[in-house]
This record gives structure tokens, sequence and C-alpha cells, in this order.
């Protein structure tokens, strides 16, 4: 594993939330009403991601900053990122909410969960 993918996998580690209650995010439009205008945040890594309604994602993470593009495909989050110049490629993700978390889980939830703060 390259250093930038090490750095990436680091960024999207799991964060303790195992106290919050998830529920699925069912759809396109509840997801959009959770992140239009906001900012998911992960302090630790640094990381502050906008995710606008109209299918872009834009921010930064340790230090890199962090461009790409989502839809909504059946069911799922799909995006694929550029992380300092390197190419994140798509993935398809469940989406779950809980209090003020976004979790995302990978390879259509049967991978890795990343749990972001809505602010």
């Amino acid at each position: 594993m390259n250093a930038s993918r090490l750095a990436l996998a680091l960024i999207l580690a799991p964060l303790a939330a195992q106290a919050e209650d998830f529920r699925p995010v069912v759809g396109q439009a509840e997801f959009v009403s959770l992140v239009a205008g906001k900012t998911l945040t992960q302090r630790l890594f640094q990381v502050g991601l906008n995710v606008s309604a109209n299918g872009e994602i834009s921010g930064r993470a340790l230090g890199g900053n962090v461009t790409g593009s989502w839809t909504w495909q059946d069911g799922f989050f799909c995006r694929e990122m550029n992380w300092g110049g390197d190419l994140i490629p798509q993935d398809c993700q469940t989406v779950e909410v809980g209090g003020d978390l976004l979790r995302f889980t990978a390879e259509r939830g049967r991978g890795d969960s990343t749990a972001l703060r809505i602010n």
C-alpha cells in the first residue's frame, strides 16, 4: 500500500461512535437535507468536506485538497474523489445517521465504516 493510500485509510478509519443509534438514510432527498450547506468533519485527521446538492465534493483532509463527485444510485451514496492528486476510485456506500453523525460503509455496506460529524 503506497503512502497516500495508507493516509487515506487512516482518514477513513472508524470513529468511536458505537454509542449512537444509527438508522439508514433512505434516499437522496434525505441525504441532501442532511448535508446541504454543512461541513462533514473528523478532527483527528483534519477532515472537512462539503457535499453539495448538485453532486460535488470539496474540502481538505490531512492537509491535502479533496475534490470529487457523487450520485445516489439504488439506495447508495456513490462517490469518486481525488485527494492531493491521487484518485480515489468510485465506491458505493451505505449511509446512516445517528445524532449529528453520518456513518458511511464502503463496498455497498460490506466494507469498513467511518463516521463524520455534521457541522
